[in-house]
């Protein structure tokens, strides 16, 4: 089959977490034997930031990571049509402006042969109502939400049996242990602000607990505002800014562990959804520790593939015992490594896509190549 996908940005993770599952996606769809194109606004925000930030050529990084991805930009003379046209399926990321969304839209009701998608990896069906409902889906033939209550959502607003539960997964070609023998020393966040919707916990998960325990804490991200900055230091944090996603698996491989804060609207009104840094971290074998979570999919195994604190002073326990027992740390380690492997991998996710075609293809009527 012949894919599109439609993305803020394949280029560049700056902000931009959807990146990295797309990219995994796209590379194993490749290895599967379909084609692939990808577009991307070529003024889009998370692109300029990256080339803002990083004296680095980010561009140059992600072609020497993925040889075999092509990202096709686009302004304002972009021919929709002759994209369009090579495709038999047509994902629109959430992110794409709605001017846009609405086109394609219009294109496949006008007789466009191809299966065309809406994959939503964000709050905003809950947090920003108003924002997807004012978007022009009607001609879509289905949703990809990365989580069953947000599949509910769109359930609840007339979709139905064409709304498909797509979580996101790691990439293992890149998230994988390394084990070249690196002393491993302190905690590690990997993490941007999130516009203050986890800023408390952030505080009584992460700042709290990594000071009381006397261990380093080193934090990366991006849009931390200068009273969380401040914050980091008083507990002596040190903020180490943005971190290109592909050089994750290195920083994650020098610590000893790490932690998961859900944002608030994860935890709270769509339960059941993690970070896409949750999967990245347990792929790469670091023992992690995360904050209230509800597990309420069973994607993982609470307290055997990663160990859970309910309160700041159980994060505090779990810290001190992970950095004082390597044999804990490996087999917290390997527990949470063989659940991604098992089951959330993007090679998992690209053959869930692949059925959800045949679905699709069986299920309704007008065409499509």
């Amino acid at each position: 089959m012949r894919f599109a996908y439609f993305t803020h940005s394949l280029v560049s993770c700056w902000n931009h977490g959807n990146a990295h599952f797309i990219r995994g996606v796209l590379r194993q769809l490749l290895r599967k034997g379909h084609t692939v194109e990808a577009f991307e606004p070529e003024h889009g925000w998370s692109r300029a930031n990256m080339r803002a930030e990083t004296s680095a050529d980010g561009e140059a990084e992600f072609r020497r990571f993925f040889p075999d991805l092509r990202s096709i930009s686009y302004g304002d003379d972009f021919d929709v049509e002759a994209a369009l046209d090579r495709a038999d399926v047509v994902i629109v990321h959430e992110w794409t402006e709605p001017r846009l969304i609405a086109e394609i839209g219009r294109a496949r009701r006008q007789g466009g042969r191809f299966w065309l998608l809406f994959h939503d990896t964000h709050h905003r069906a809950v947090s920003d109502p108003q924002a997807i409902g004012n978007l022009n889906l009607e001609d879509y033939d289905g949703i990809l939400a990365f989580g069953e209550t947000l599949a509910e959502v769109y359930r609840d607003h007339g979709w139905g049996d064409r709304v498909f539960v797509w979580h996101e997964a790691a990439d293992i070609t890149l998230f994988k242990p390394i084990a070249d023998g690196r002393a491993k020393a302190g905690l590690v966040w990997i993490g941007n602000w999130g516009d203050g919707e986890r800023s408390s916990e952030i505080e009584t998960f992460l700042l709290n607990p990594a000071a009381a325990v006397g261990v380093r804490l080193d934090v990366h991200g991006v849009r931390y505002p200068d009273h969380a900055l401040k914050a980091l230091a008083d507990r002596g944090g040190r903020p180490r800014g943005w971190l290109p996603n592909v050089r994750a698996p290195e920083t994650f491989a020098d610590h000893l562990a790490t932690i998961h804060v859900p944002r608030r609207f994860y935890a709270e009104t769509l339960p059941g959804i993690p970070t896409i840094r949750m999967f990245e971290a347990l792929a790469c074998g670091i023992p992690l520790v995360s904050a209230p979570w509800q597990d309420s999919e069973g994607l993982f195994r609470p307290g055997v593939d990663y160990l859970v604190a309910r309160s700041g002073g159980e994060m505090e326990l779990h810290l001190a015992d992970l950095i004082s027992d390597p044999d804990l740390r490996r087999e917290v380690s390997a527990n949470g490594l063989e659940t991604i492997l098992a089951r959330h991998t993007c090679g998992h996710r690209a053959a869930e896509l692949v059925d959800i075609v045949h679905t699709l293809s069986g299920s309704l009527k007008t065409g499509a190549a």
